[in-house]
């Protein structure tokens, strides 16, 4: 287990419950329970056998670019608290995930401390996360979109290294199967009038990521 996810976690929801605190007791407990159970069930749940993308990687470089963009959420610790959760849940060949991650959210944030606004709020941005579309006035909303898309505007060789983990977790789609999927997703992110929402993410990833996914396309023929 990664120790400085451990420590992130902790820090998160500490400083979250500290400001949105469940209401004494409603969990049984005589103060706020312990960060780390919860931390284990979740990086058990993110090193599962199936993820070759979606692993304690991505979750770590998701955190590491909220770090980036904290300045224009609302509230980057619950952003934070969605991101653990965004892919809680994830079998590559079930298309609920978002929801039942976000209802894994509504399950254990409550009994972790945090209060029932604070907790509806994770379970939003997770189910955010179906579309990647927060519309205006909506800044947690662009900061988790922006976070996880952020890949997409990789470097060639860690984007090739992405599309090619991604090809590994769907291994159990055949060739033709998967590139007609691919790339109907690949043209429904090129749709977007934007893949990023935030102004560093407008700024610094947009054109990087459009050129990516552009070559991608091409390459599925």
């Amino acid at each position: 287990m990664s120790r400085d996810l451990v420590e992130r976690w902790t820090r998160t929801l500490t400083a979250a419950r500290d400001r949105s605190p469940a209401p004494a007791g409603a969990a049984g407990h005589p103060g706020p329970p312990d960060p780390l159970p919860y931390a284990e069930r979740l990086l058990a749940r993110w090193a599962e056998p199936q993820r070759e993308y979606h692993t304690t990687a991505h979750l770590t470089a998701v955190l590491d670019h909220i770090d980036t963009l904290a300045d224009h959420a609302a509230d980057a610790d619950l952003v934070r608290l969605a991101a653990w959760f965004h892919d809680a849940v994830y079998l590559p060949d079930r298309s609920e995930n978002e929801e039942r991650s976000a209802r894994l959210a509504e399950r254990a944030l409550p009994e972790a401390g945090l209060s029932a606004g604070a907790t509806a709020e994770v379970a939003r941005l997770v189910r955010l996360t179906v579309t990647h579309d927060p519309g205006g006035a909506d800044p947690n909303g662009a900061v988790l979109c922006d976070a996880d898309l952020a890949i997409l505007a990789a470097g060639p060789e860690a984007y090739a290294a992405y599309a090619a983990a991604v090809r590994q977790e769907y291994g159990f789609v055949p060739d033709d199967a998967f590139r007609t999927g691919r790339a109907a997703v690949l043209r429904r992110l090129l749709a977007l009038p934007r893949l990023f929402h935030t102004p560093h993410g407008a700024h610094a990833w947009e054109a990087r990521a459009r050129a990516n996914l552009t070559a991608e396309l091409g390459l599925l023929g």
